[in-house]
């Protein structure tokens, strides 16, 4: 079986790929970003006009300017697409949003179209980010233009099978009309090489969160809730890791100074960090299935986290973590205490976290769910079943 894969950016594909070429399965990894998993240079295609194109604004304008600067730039990357010459091809495997031309060259070679659902229902996606925009800052618009959701859509459509990172993602899915037969469960995988678990407790409390500080990922309420738990643990630290996003402006001037922030960090510093945490926090409105949540299970921590964060396919409340319900200020802070002041439940969850996020769960491991699946596909569609995953 031969897997093409590549988007507009590289988002999880790399690690993939370089799963993929391992078991003889890959085709090609086509992306604008550099090499930088081992992929043999023979299957590598770099998409460099549009890399080109976007150069002089990776790191000198604002996040939200950047991503509307990304949208403007994207026709480059379907117009190069368009002109590749294509390898022999089983599946076409990409992620949503940017699975037109790659399901054009599948359609055309027969090729099997698998679309990897990053986040949830296009329709769902959208509501559930303005909805925190329309409450917290107010005329603010999703930054993600209406042309790009209404892409997505028609992505889905045409997809054979939509790989749901998450229960929330298929949930998701299923609400909005898409067959359930059509969705298949296969969460993302973890660098267990990097992410390791930790061998003690800090002796402070010592909360992460990972992820663009935004309203979408629920940020004005982990600072609520923390606000909160600093009243009962007053040497508690909240560390969070990543860009402040614009639709955060007006809730950005409250919380600057209530936590220790980090802009970027590569992955063994944020591997680091974990070790030396209390739990992982993450009480996204919408996510697909955030990566840091499984980094943070890897590293043997504590998941607070909710539904729609995409925790509830790994975590179960009371076992590896404790869900929380979306936008529940009460709920996070309680859950954040308990965790904190009790060492023993705080070990246990930490434990069972690191077997379910981090066994059997490697990059690997997800191209191996990945290929099994695309077989049983290919051998239905062989002798004319239906397709189905139900």
């Amino acid at each position: 079986m031969q897997i093409l894969t590549g988007a507009c950016g590289s988002a999880h594909l790399r690690p993939v790929a370089r799963a993929l070429q391992d078991r003889d399965a890959l085709a090609g990894l086509w992306i604008p970003d550099k090499n930088i998993t081992g992929i043999s240079p023979d299957k590598y295609r770099r998409c460099w006009p549009y890399h080109l194109a976007m150069k002089p604004f990776y790191h000198l304008i604002p996040m939200g300017i950047k991503e509307k600067t990304a949208m403007a730039m994207f026709p480059l990357w379907g117009n190069w697409i368009r002109h590749q010459q294509i390898p022999p091809i089983d599946v076409a495997y990409t992620i949503m949003g940017h699975a037109t031309e790659l399901f054009e060259i599948a359609e055309r070679t027969g090729a099997f179209k698998v679309i990897d659902a990053s986040s949830s229902h296009p329709t769902s996606f959208y509501g559930f980010w303005q909805r925190e925009c329309d409450l917290w800052c107010p005329g603010v618009r999703v930054g993600i233009s209406r042309k790009m959701f209404a892409r997505a859509n028609r992505e889905l459509e045409r997809a054979d099978v939509i790989l749901c990172p998450s229960k929330f993602v298929r949930d998701s899915m299923l609400y909005n009309g898409i067959p359930e037969a059509k969705c298949f469960l296969n969460p993302y995988g973890v660098d267990t090489s990097t992410f390791t678990p930790r061998t003690t407790m800090p002796a402070k409390p010592r909360f992460v969160c990972v992820g663009t500080i935004c309203l979408r990922k629920g940020h004005q309420y982990l600072f609520r809730a923390f606000e909160k738990v600093r009243k009962v643990l007053p040497d508690a630290e909240l560390i969070c890791a990543g860009g402040f996003y614009p639709d955060f402006q007006l809730e950005k001037k409250h919380w600057q100074g209530t936590f220790t922030h980090y802009e970027n960090l590569n992955h063994s510093e944020l591997a680091k960090i974990l070790r030396e945490a209390t739990a992982f926090v993450f009480p996204s409105n919408e996510e697909g299935f955030a990566r840091a949540i499984i980094e943070g299970m890897a590293a043997g921590l504590p998941i607070i986290a909710t539904h729609e964060s995409g925790a509830t396919t790994l975590v179960d409340d009371g076992v590896e973590g404790i869900i929380v319900e979306a936008r529940n200020v009460d709920q996070i802070a309680k859950a954040m205490v308990r965790v904190a002041t009790n060492h023993e439940e705080n070990e246990r969850m930490g434990h069972a976290a690191h077997a379910r996020g981090a066994k059997n769960n490697s990059w690997g491991d997800f191209a191996d769910r990945l290929i099994k699946m695309c077989a049983a596909a290919l051998e239905m569609k062989k002798t004319n079943q239906k397709i189905s995953f139900k």
